[in-house]
C-alpha cells in the first residue's frame, strides 16, 4: 500500500472525537482525494505531516523540542519521506529521530489533528496526523543539534513557554490515550 492509500485509509477509519476534529478529517480526505502529492513537501496547497507526543509510560512527563526555526516547545514530528511506509511510520520515524531514544512505542491510532500555516515553499499548510508515542522507562532524550535548540521532559501539567494551544491539545490527548490505555490492562 502507497504511502498516499495509507493515510486515507487512516483517515477513512479514525473516529474524530469532536465536531472540529470531524470537519479536519473531512478537509484531509478532500485534500488528498485532489492532489496526488498530497504526502510531500512538494504540494504547495498543504502536504501530509506526521507528529508524536512522546510521553513517559506513566503519562506524568512528556518530551518537547525547542523548534529551531520558530522558537516554540512542541511535539516532535515532520515531514513524510519516501522510505516510510505508513502514516504511524513517519510519526514514529521522527520521533526517533529527534528524540535520540531507541524503543518507542507508538499507540496504532491517530489521537488528533492540526492544520497550521508554515513557510514551506513561500507559505503552505501542514496538516498534521498526531500521535502518542511512549518511551521505555528511564529513557532519556539526546539533542541532535541538527534536530532543535532543545529537548526536555516535562510535568504533562507544566508544559514550558513559548508553545502553543495545538501542542497542549495534543498533550491532554495522548495523556488521555497513555492513561486509558493503563487502566485497561
Amino acid at each position: 500500500m502507497s504511502l498516499h492509500a495509507d493515510a486515507r485509509a487512516v483517515l477513512a477509519s479514525w473516529t474524530a472525537p469532536d465536531a472540529d476534529q470531524e470537519r479536519l478529517r473531512r478537509a484531509y480526505l478532500d485534500h488528498l482525494d485532489r492532489y496526488p502529492d498530497a504526502m510531500w513537501r512538494s504540494c504547495l496547497p498543504g502536504h501530509l505531516t506526521a507528529s508524536a507526543a512522546v510521553v513517559d509510560a506513566t503519562g506524568q512527563r512528556v518530551l518537547l523540542t525547542l523548534h529551531r526555526k520558530i522558537r516554540l516547545w512542541l511535539q516532535l514530528g515532520g515531514h513524510c519521506e519516501p522510505g516510510d511506509s505508513s502514516l504511524a511510520a513517519a510519526a514514529l520515524r521522527e520521533a526517533t529521530e529527534e528524540s535520540g531514544i531507541a524503543g518507542l512505542r507508538l499507540l496504532p491510532t491517530p489521537v488528533r489533528l492540526d492544520r497550521h500555516a508554515v513557510p514551506c515553499g513561500g507559505g503552505s499548510w501542514h496538516l498534521d496526523v498526531q500521535y502518542v508515542a511512549v518511551a521505555p522507562p528511564g529513557a532519556e532524550p539526546v539533542v541532535d543539534p541538527a534536530e532543535s535548540d532543545g529537548l526536555a521532559w516535562f510535568e504533562v501539567t507544566a508544559l514550558p513557554e513559548p508553545s502553543d494551544d495545538a501542542c497542549r491539545a495534543l498533550v491532554a490527548a495522548a495523556v488521555q490515550r497513555v492513561r486509558a490505555a493503563a487502566a485497561a490492562g
